[in-house]
């Protein structure tokens, strides 16, 4: 069988997983150390999957919340304020 070479992208992304490791607590931060040595010595995609055959499969991350979904959350909360001001205004004079 041929050996797959291992990307840049590959080797961030098995990093990203040993640091969720590592914040769960399965891994000390010596251990951390080490195996990150050994994917960025990674010619392989078997070499990376050595760093963390020995580790339970994590969730999915949950994705970060992007600027445009603050700024859409930020806009519905006023537009609540809003309504709710004109409410109050509106009950106040009539």
């Amino acid at each position: 069988m041929v050996a797959v070479r291992a990307s840049d992208e590959d080797r961030q992304r098995v990093i990203a997983a040993l640091q969720r490791h590592t914040e769960a607590g399965r891994l000390t931060l010596d251990e951390f150390s080490d195996r990150v040595g050994i994917v960025y010595a990674a010619k392989t995609l078997d070499e990376l999957r050595a760093a963390i055959v020995d580790l339970p499969a994590l969730a999915p991350a949950a994705p970060p919340v992007s600027h445009g979904d603050r700024q859409l959350l930020l806009t519905f909360v006023l537009a609540i304020l809003a309504v709710a001001l004109i409410g109050t205004v509106y009950t106040l004079f009539h």
